[in-house]
Order: structure tokens, then C-alpha cells, then sequence
């Protein structure tokens, strides 16, 4: 498997494929492709990791693409201006917690399962919902982005505390939480919500610059209404 990253505003990621060598995503993910790919659809992994996905933002159909020919390319593309991240598995052995909405496409070799998160606060208000995302296996796994990405190192012990829709992925050596900004003044008027998501490092974070919900906001506030 070969990839190539192309496009800048709403990129996306051309993978050339060997006869045989399989990449999957949601529904709707594929943007285009040459002949000599077998598509077929099915709830990868049965019906409770289908349903997983489903409650973690993803959808409950899987699509598989195989090369039928050596040299088969397919391309993925993200759905709003953004950035797509490569990672390669094999060198993150514990896997990679995702959010809901950032996984693009993987390898066949990639396994993708429901995490739930340990703590209840975290769950009921960190905004991505109860259940995330756990990438492992041998193989790359692509990321779509929402503006620019960002990746932080955190020492041990290291504390970053984010918007939780800024938050794409990271390794399960982070811990994950949620925090209540602190302050009514700071609560009414701040314009960051309540809650902000606590990250404890060791280990690497990739953030998101654009927070597309508050994106989204804005512009249906500016829609005239009847």
C-alpha cells in the first residue's frame, strides 16, 4: 500500500493498492477510484461493534474496498476544509483513542472498537458522548481534521486542558476527564461552555485548530429567519 496526501483546503488521501490489499471507511467516504476495486459493505466486525460505531458518531456499515489488480488506486476525502493525519499503528503498539467523526479510512489490518471512557463526567459532558474510538493493529490509520492539526507531546503528569471539540485523538497513556470552568462570570459570558476536557499526559495529543460545531453555530445565527 502506497498514499498520497493531495489538496490542501478539503485534501484528500490517494492510496494505490497491491492486488489483494483491502482499505475500509464509513459510509460515504470514498471520493473517487480506477478500475480494478471490488466494493463491498457489510457491518465489519458483527452487530455489536457495528452498533458501537454507531453510538460513537460513525456508521453502523462498513465499506471494504479491494484491489482486484496490483496498481488499483482509491481516494478518501475529508468532508469540510480540514487536514488528513497518517498513522502508522505499528509504531503506536497500544493503539490510538479517537473522537467521534475523526476516523477517515484504514487498512484491513486496522481494528476499530467502541472505548468507553472510565469516568462518568467525562462521558455525560465532554461532548464526544459516552463512547470513543480505539485504533489498533498493524497498519495505517487516517485521520480527518478539522482545520490545522496540532500534535503535543505532554510529559508526564503534564496537563493540557482543551475545548473538547478541539480534541482528534490520543494515545491511551493520556487520561481523560473533564473539568467545570471555574467562575459564574467566567460560565455566562466566557463563551466556552462549562466544561473544558483535562488531558494528563505521558504520552502525544493531536488537537484540531477549528472547532466546527461553533462553526456551524455561527453561521445559522446569521440565516434570517421567517
Amino acid at each position: 500500500m502506497k498514499y498520497e496526501i493531495i489538496g490542501q483546503t478539503v485534501p484528500v488521501v490517494e492510496i494505490t493498492l497491491n492486488r489483494g490489499e483491502t482499505m475500509y471507511t464509513q459510509s460515504g467516504g470514498m471520493a473517487y477510484q480506477t478500475e480494478g476495486i471490488n466494493m463491498n459493505t457489510n457491518a465489519r466486525g458483527g452487530l455489536m461493534k457495528s452498533f458501537g460505531r454507531a453510538f460513537s458518531g460513525e456508521s453502523i456499515f462498513m465499506v471494504n474496498y479491494t484491489a482486484e489488480k496490483d496498481g488499483a488506486m482509491i481516494a478518501f476525502a475529508t468532508t469540510i476544509p480540514g487536514s488528513i493525519i497518517p498513522v502508522d499503528l505499528r509504531e503506536v503498539p497500544e493503539g490510538l483513542i479517537i473522537q467521534k467523526g475523526s476516523f477517515l479510512c484504514a487498512e484491513n489490518t486496522v481494528d476499530t472498537q467502541v472505548q468507553f471512557t472510565k469516568k462518568v463526567m467525562a462521558g455525560l459532558f465532554g461532548g464526544e458522548g459516552f463512547i470513543l474510538q480505539r485504533a489498533s493493529g498493524n497498519g495505517y490509520v487516517f485521520l480527518e481534521v478539522d482545520g490545522d492539526p496540532i500534535i503535543k507531546e505532554l510529559a508526564p503528569n503534564e496537563v493540557l486542558k482543551v475545548d473538547t471539540s478541539n480534541v482528534v485523538a490520543f494515545e491511551p497513556s493520556v487520561s481523560y476527564d473533564v473539568e467545570t470552568v471555574k467562575g459564574l462570570g467566567n460560565i455566562l459570558v466566557g463563551g466556552e461552555g462549562l466544561f473544558l476536557t483535562r488531558l494528563v499526559g505521558p504520552g502525544k495529543v493531536i488537537l484540531q485548530s477549528q472547532n466546527f460545531g461553533d462553526f456551524a453555530g455561527r453561521i445559522i445565527r446569521m440565516i434570517p429567519s421567517k
